[in-house]
């Protein structure tokens, strides 16, 4: 099943059982798709990597949202944007543990020989090619910044 195809069904799903959060995050989701095909000189089909892109991208505003409610004393939202944000999650790949982006991020560092925290782009291009969509990108420039700061 491709993964608009199960989208779709989910989302037939969520409204049948009244299931509001999974109907938002879908909803949203399917929109900025929608955007996405009709963009450019031509509509066309995305593929699952392209959803995929989509769903992280949407997941990361939902964690955004929740960081900015949080500060605005706003717990009703904030539950809200985690219902949606769990939602989200369960259509990306498992996420990497810290410890698992710090045993790539090392090698990826003795690969382009970085030697600095000055060299941070040198590991990071690679690096997040490797890491799309297995991990969030904030996690990963913490983990490298430490590592760069204790190989100088």
């Amino acid at each position: 099943m491709d993964l608009i195809d199960r989208l779709n069904a989910d989302l037939k799903e969520a409204m049948r059982g009244g299931d509001q959060a999974r109907k938002l995050a879908l909803r949203a989701v399917k929109t900025a798709i929608r955007q996405a095909e009709v963009a450019g000189e031509e509509a066309r089909a995305l593929s699952d990597q392209e959803i995929l892109a989509i769903i992280i991208k949407e997941a990361k505003q939902r964690r955004e949202a929740i960081a900015e409610f949080e500060k605005g004393g706003r717990p009703d939202l904030v539950q809200q944007e985690q219902a949606e944000l769990a939602v989200l999650e369960s259509y990306l790949p498992k996420q990497l543990t810290r410890e698992e982006i710090a045993e790539r991020a090392r090698r990826v560092i003795a690969e382009v020989g970085a030697s600095g925290p000055q060299q941070m782009g040198l590991v990071m291009r690679p690096l997040m090619e490797e890491l799309r969509g297995l991990a969030d990108g904030k996690l990963v420039n913490q983990v490298v910044q430490e590592l760069l700061r204790r190989t100088s």
